[in-house]
């Protein structure tokens, strides 16, 4: 809502100085970009880098210190210090989800035995249907409240936890409410069930199993050897192991009882043997329990339940120390392998913030070529996205290699065809290139991708630009400073439009307007440079002219107009180095070549000046200008023939309309010296 004096008061109050900035990392980044927008820099600095010693993974904060020019080196940003601080908040977030795991086991683990004592203490009761249920739906309301306390006690374990989990609140809603009772078909059991022969149901087998799951205790396998065992023909050495073995006894009772009462039936129970029943006779005989009184299957489960409950008391009462070591060890192995996973982890994605943070700040500082370099340091599958590739673009046309530029961003439209960002850039590296077709057939795939968005806009008016329609121009750029004030490029091109109109107090205005966003825009001095240099301020111009050369210290082209700046203000010789250092910063631009034969051509050192044409003429042997310059030379030499012949090839190049007047103006007056042709 652009109300940043409420937003500062909000995250840092007036009545209490000392106060710590809310939300940490986020609300240190929040007030960075106030501070920015105040034009406030080392605050906002300052605010960034507290954002990044608090989240070292925050991107967003180290991309806005690179913006500024006050970004470290990504590597001491993302070194051992990040790592170190990841992996203790990584751990110590790991180890509070341990803990609500370790709580939500034993809330489980509570459910699970009171569920099975209720479930024992009803069998005991009388079998019939309506007890049964009644205990039944008792039982799970008493389950209800205790995954009702089990969910109460999540919620508190995860109130601790940091932000990054969100609690759900489906569990605070369903805590009060009780599940719903259990209905099974129970049979009332008689004294004729107690039979071995008795026929039972297949479906009323699967019913009640489906109806009411019964929780295995010992697998499938065992189940056969110990029926097998207790059915085996040796008599004598079967009753004997009965009378004498009472604990395992016990085990086998229950075991044969739970897989008769269960889905899974052997042929062994269905035969109606004197054996078995002399069995199962013992079996209520060694219990004290009368046959007449009490049927088989109940005293079983009685049986089955006893043993259970001994097993669990003595297991849970007296845990041997091996299984504790064992537990122990296991945990260490398991805190260990998390830390090594978690050490990789954070090594790689610290390497790669490292590539990737090093060539954004090298691109920020205009040092192209070695951001280059580090992004080609990146993987292939990194180097292929979007992102990656747009900022490879921007590089390439900072160097003003524009061919390089284009096919990156070409690249990068295939990676990622609705991405908008560096579709400004894109957009002039077409117009320079002069591909009016591809630049129309942009702006309009921009539009219709989102007309909202200043890129757009921007496209859009860089295509009317190029048909020489400032106006309508002009209106498309607006319209990007209408939909984002604080597009600094839009502010920029806004501002060269207006010169092209010859509006040079607006196009001041522009200029003014995108460095109040954004001082360290070197496009915004240049083009203030500019207008003072057409306007013959040259004071003014050299002064913008260097500010823009300190913000983009590799700008062959920022060089060469300082030079001429220098040149205007008769200072030759600060000219002459000048160029020398454009020309070296890049060799494939031949304006600072040309202005070096200038500023030689005044100081009459013609010899000097028609060497460096000579080396200008095979980097641009198109250039009507070389031949006519080379032509004022010769003329001035008094070499009339060579300078007629060098007019004649500056005219075949066909120059502009401005430039053939002066050539043929030089024609006219080849044999008028030229202290006469300065008097006429």
């Amino acid at each position: 809502m652009d109300l940043l004096n409420e937003a500062e008061m909000a995250l840092c109050p007036s009545n209490e100085p000392s106060a710590e900035v809310p939300n940490g990392a986020a609300g240190h980044y929040l007030l960075g970009l106030i501070y920015r927008y105040t034009d406030r820099l080392k605050n906002a600095a300052h605010q960034f880098n507290q954002a990044l010693s608090v989240d070292p993974l925050l991107w967003a904060a180290y991309e806005e210190l690179c913006k500024l020019g006050a970004a470290g080196e990504a590597t001491t940003v993302f070194g051992e210090y990040a790592s170190e601080c990841i992996q203790k908040q990584y751990m110590s977030h790991d180890v509070q989800l341990q803990a609500c795991s370790d709580d939500h086991d034993v809330v489980s683990s509570r459910q699970q035995v009171t569920e099975n004592v209720g479930a024992r203490q009803s069998r005991h009761l009388n079998g019939n249907n309506i007890k049964e249920n009644s205990i039944n739906h008792s039982s799970a309301v008493f389950s209800g409240s205790t995954i009702a306390a089990a969910s109460q006690h999540s919620n508190g374990v995860h109130a601790n936890i940091s932000f990054y989990n969100t609690p759900s609140p489906m569990a605070t809603q369903l805590s009060g409410v009780a599940p719903p009772p259990i209905c099974r078909n129970v049979l009332p059991i008689g004294p004729t069930s107690s039979s071995v022969g008795v026929d039972v149901s297949p479906k009323s087998t699967v019913k009640s199993t489906i109806q009411a799951p019964r929780r295995k205790f010992v697998d499938e396998g065992k189940l056969r050897k110990i029926s097998g065992r207790l059915f085996s023909d040796s008599g004598p050495r079967r009753s004997t192991r009965l009378a004498g073995e009472g604990g395992s006894m016990t085990n086998i009772n229950g075991v044969t009882v739970a897989s008769g009462n269960g889905s899974n039936h052997s042929s062994k129970y269905s035969s109606s043997s004197k054996l078995s029943s002399a069995a199962f006779r013992s079996v209520t005989v060694r219990k004290g329990q009368s046959w007449s009184t009490e049927t088989f299957s109940e005293g079983a489960r009685s049986e089955l339940d006893d043993s259970r409950s001994n097993t669990t008391t003595t297991s849970g009462s007296s845990p041997s120390l091996d299984t504790r070591s064992c537990e122990h060890d296991g945990s260490m192995v398991r805190t260990s392998m998390i830390v090594s996973k978690v050490a990789n982890g954070v090594l790689e994605v610290l390497t790669l913030l490292k590539n990737m943070g090093e060539g954004y700040r090298l691109s920020c500082l205009y040092r192209c070529q070695d951001a280059l370099d580090v992004f080609l340091q990146l993987p292939l599958k990194h180097y292929n996205t979007a992102w990656v590739l747009s900022q490879v673009g921007k590089a390439h046309f900072e160097l003003v290699d524009y061919i390089e530029a284009e096919r990156a961003f070409s690249n990068a439209r295939l990676a990622s065809p609705y991405s908008l960002e560096g579709m400004d850039i894109y957009s002039t590296i077409l117009y320079h290139l002069k591909e009016d077709m591809r630049l129309s057939y942009l702006a309009q795939e921009l539009i219709s991708t989102d007309r909202l968005a200043p890129q757009s806009w921007c496209a859009m008016g860089n295509c009317y630009s190029m048909q020489k329609d400032h106006e309508t121009a002009l209106k498309n750029f607006q319209r990007a400073v209408q939909l984002n004030s604080r597009f600094t490029y839009a502010h920029t091109l806004c501002g060269h439009e207006y010169v092209a109109l010859e509006d040079f107090e607006n196009g001041i205005k522009s200029y003014q307007n995108a460095l109040q966003i954004d001082a360290r825009h070197y496009n915004a001095w240049y083009g203030l440079a500019m207008i003072y240099l057409r306007q013959e301020k040259y004071e003014f111009s050299e002064h913008h002219f260097r500010r823009a050369l300190n913000i983009n210290l590799c700008s062959s082209v920022i060089m060469c107009y300082l030079g001429t700046s220098l040149h205007a203000l008769k200072r030759n010789e600060e000219a002459l180095a000048m160029m020398e250092k454009a020309i070296i910063a890049d060799k494939k631009n031949p304006l600072p070549m040309y202005q070096k034969a200038n500023i030689l051509v005044s100081m009459e050192d013609f010899d000097g000046a028609l060497i460096v044409l000579e080396e200008l003429k095979e980097y641009a042997p198109h250039e009507s200008s070389v031949y006519a310059l080379m032509g004022k030379i010769y003329k001035r030499r008094l070499m009339y023939d060579k300078a007629m012949l060098h007019f004649g090839l500056a005219l075949d190049l066909k120059p502009s309309a401005t430039d053939v007047a002066t050539i043929k103006a030089a024609i006219e007056k080849l044999h008028v010296p030229d202290e006469l042709e300065d008097i006429i």
